[in-house]
């Protein structure tokens, strides 16, 4: 092959589950890091043996030699970061979710489509060993003509950093509502959501939501089918659970209620437990070992989120593949800009929808 590609990281807790990953992946190299605190960035940079960092993104940005930026800062930084390195003709990975408003993720389309960039939200739910198991069951066709699908993301978000305290859960659904469309192989077209509950009335003002839980039914475009995701963040008593079921005509899927039990199949004569296979084998040998390790490989300095997430299924390695395979192919990766925004958006229009009583609202059309 030719040049392999200079990706640079910006942000650096949980996007430091990422450094070793392109160290590894054949079709890059590790170029540049970036990270307000230079402490951190140091540290980081030392322990990876990165040469170029950064504590200023937009200078980053100047760095010609840099291909690709993947964009891993808080929320609210996502829209404006995304944009402006594909205005400065850089390919982008970035982390869930897309933007916090729907005309944010308008503006990244927007500056996609007046790029010749690749951008990829980087969702982990479509990637983890339990979504390509049951894509495999999908397209074998031994789930037969899927008939319902239902996401949940409960977590307990205290002890988060101060942007996450009293989030409405829907701005955050993305990782049940990506399994959900993604399986469907549909985009949504218009939503209708109840919050229910109330959550400490200190968490309350930052973002005027009070509800402890949001359940949303999702009507999917040109499909006979819908699907149910429900959100919980604070004041729920709930082990973490990230999970989607697939009902089907011949078999469904349903994922343990419980974390490290094994998951459930249904079908017309009988029930059984099933052991998820992992799927390292999709991926070049040299990151294989990702889809079991972190960063510092068992070490209590994993990211919080990594840990709750019980290292979110062996996922990382298949996005990073999927990102630079795209950019190297010249194609379009999965999920490519108007699913993401899509699947983004469902989230921002169910909280409006939630504080309207349930008011079904119709997605934008990307």
């Amino acid at each position: 092959m030719g040049k392999k590609l200079n990706v640079a990281i910006v942000g650096l807790g949980f996007g430091a589950e990422f450094i070793p990953i392109y160290h590894a992946h054949p079709d890059t190299n590790m170029y540049a890091i970036c990270q307000r605190s230079e402490d951190k960035l140091n540290q980081i940079g030392d322990h990876f043996g990165i040469e170029k960092r950064y504590t200023d993104f937009d200078e980053m940005l100047k760095d010609p030699n840099i291909d690709a930026v993947h964009i891993n800062s808080p929320i609210h930084l996502h829209a404006e970061q995304s944009i402006k390195a594909m205005e400065a003709g850089k390919h982008v990975a970035c982390t869930v979710p897309m933007a916090t408003t729907v005309d944010e993720c308008r503006r990244i389309l927007e500056a996609w489509r007046k790029s010749d960039k690749k951008y990829m939200m980087m969702e982990t739910a479509v990637y983890t060993r339990e979504y390509l198991y049951v894509r495999e069951l999908r397209d074998s066709g031994r789930l037969g003509r899927i008939q319902f699908l239902r996401g949940a993301h409960q977590q307990e978000m205290a002890g988060w950093p101060g942007y996450w305290e009293g989030l409405p859960p829907m701005h955050y659904a993305t990782h049940s509502v990506g399994p959900c469309l993604a399986l469907a192989g549909k985009l949504a077209e218009y939503v209708s959501c109840f919050g229910s509950g109330r959550i400490d009335e200190n968490l309350i003002p930052k973002y005027g939501s009070p509800f402890a839980i949001e359940t949303a039914h999702i009507k999917l475009l040109d499909s006979d089918l819908s699907a149910e995701v429900t959100r919980s963040l604070f004041n729920t008593a709930r082990e973490y659970m990230e999970s989607f079921d697939v009902y089907g005509s011949l078999m469904s899927y349903e994922w343990t209620r419980i974390e490290h039990e094994d998951s459930i199949v249904h079908t017309g004569e009988k029930v059984e437990r099933v052991k998820i296979p992992d799927f390292a084998h999709l991926l070049p040998e040299s990151i294989r070992k990702y889809t079991t390790q972190g960063v510092y490989d068992g070490e209590s300095s994993n990211h919080l989120s990594f840990t709750q997430g019980s290292g979110h299924g062996g996922s990382h390695p298949h996005l990073v593949h999927e990102f630079v395979r795209a950019i190297v192919e010249d194609r379009e990766p999965f999920p490519n800009a108007v699913q993401s925004a899509n699947w983004t958006c469902v989230g921002i229009v169910a909280h409006e929808s939630a504080l309207k009583g349930g008011e079904l609202i119709q997605l934008p059309k990307f």
